[in-house]
């Protein structure tokens, strides 16, 4: 669902290998989304296309569920709304105008 684009592992100075991190994911509207695209820090205006960004970052990997929600003081909950309402109802399940019309 996601194509993602990401650097080879490395090594650390003890010999551990560090987990592979992706550089960037295809966004909601096709285009590569880079950790510089995402919505700013701090974010508390929540438009579809932002709550898309976030959701294909952690999804493609590009960002932790935990760095996303810290990053952008999100609960859990919170996020993992937003997912469900994508794969239910597409990006049109974000509209904060139609929540009840979406619920179940």
């Amino acid at each position: 669902m996601f194509a993602v684009g990401s650097e080879s592992g490395e090594q650390t100075n003890m010999g551990e290998d560090r987990r592979a991190r992706a550089t960037y994911v295809i966004g909601p509207d096709g285009s590569p989304l880079t950790l510089a695209d995402l919505p700013a820090p701090g974010t508390t205006r929540w438009v579809i296309r932002r709550k898309a960004e976030v959701v294909a970052a952690v999804r493609g990997g590009l960002l932790s569920l935990e760095d996303a929600c810290r990053r952008y003081t999100l609960t859990i909950e919170e996020f993992l709304g937003w997912q469900r309402a994508i794969e239910r109802f597409g990006l049109a399940g974000l509209r904060a105008t139609r929540v009840q019309q979406y619920r179940h």
